[in-house]
């Protein structure tokens, strides 16, 4: 199998990726090429940290051209039937990945499985989703209970007794394991999205071809989250929401846009009442879902 790891000014969260990778490879006595893509980081720290790791290729891009592009870079040079793309903040847990192979290879129309991740204290993040609709904007940008934010209503899905594999739409793209078949069917990640929603588009596409996606949810990784995003919060929350705009363009119906320009526009408006630092960024979202409607999409 082939693992990419899309770095951008995290190198001690590489460091840490790394090395679980390193030692699954140990653990399993595993044929894994591994694949660092830098996105143009400030910081030059990751070079050593890359270097420290005999197997691990690196690959330097001029300048970050987003996550979906950089992924790319490395799908486009792996070698493996199975390409697993992974943040840098993501850490391994014991036998993940031989449990995501083997939930790939349950039958030859399983196209994408991702594990459950974890927070550091190994409680639940996110296991898997049902694709995006009006009601996941609603719940993004109206103030409600915390148990219906994480509850079926706003898509989200059960990881089931833990050990059987579940259907899903999508998983988060922090860590997600492809087939290669199934990418020469539909396609890569589209570089058109910056950051944000890549992961959910390319995920509709295996879905619009056939193709499966499980949850393995005794597939467990650790996901810090946010560790390179954080570093310029505004702007990935303008992307976030930018790359919503685009996503709902292009699988939305008129009337699911129109509700949905709706939501965000009155949801901003309740946001700016609150955070009245973020209103530039949220009258640039308004703008852009406006846009949408002019295309007449």
């Amino acid at each position: 199998m082939s693992i990419v790891v899309v770095n951008w000014n995290v190198a001690a969260l590489l460091d840490a990726c790394l090395r679980s990778i390193e030692s699954e490879r140990v653990r399993g006595n595993l044929s894994i090429e591994v694949i660092v893509v830098d996105s143009a980081s400030d910081q030059q720290d990751f070079r050593e940290v890359v270097a420290s790791y005999p197997g691990a290729r690196l690959i330097e891009l001029s300048e970050n051209r987003g996550y979906g592009a950089a992924s790319n870079a490395g799908i486009g040079l792996a070698q493996g039937k199975a390409v697993l793309v992974l943040n840098p903040d993501i850490e391994l847990l014991p036998s993940s990945l031989q449990l995501l192979w083997d939930t790939l290879h349950l039958s030859a129309h399983v196209g994408m499985v991702a594990p459950l991740l974890l927070n550091a204290d190994l409680t639940l993040q996110s296991s898997g989703y049902r694709f995006p609709g009006a009601e996941n904007v609603f719940f993004d940008l109206v103030p409600v209970p915390p148990r219906l934010y994480g509850s079926t209503l706003n898509g989200r899905v059960s990881a089931g007794n833990g050990q059987l594999p579940v259907a899903i739409d999508y998983a988060l793209g922090a860590a997600l394991f492809l087939r290669r078949s199934a990418l020469l069917d539909i396609g890569v990640f589209d570089e058109s999205y910056f950051m944000y929603s890549e992961e959910v588009d390319l995920q509709r596409r295996l879905a619009e071809h056939g193709w499966t996606r499980l949850l393995a949810p005794d597939a467990r990784m650790i996901h810090h989250g946010g560790q390179s995003t954080g570093q310029r919060v505004n702007d990935m929350h303008a992307a976030l929401w930018c790359s919503r705009a685009q996503y709902f363009e292009r699988w939305a119906s008129q009337w699911q846009q129109q509700l949905v320009r709706m939501l965000v526009s009155v949801g901003t408006r309740l946001q700016d009442r609150g955070a009245p630092g973020r209103q530039n960024v949220n009258k640039h979202i308004r703008d852009r879902f406006r846009r949408t409607a002019r295309s007449g999409s």
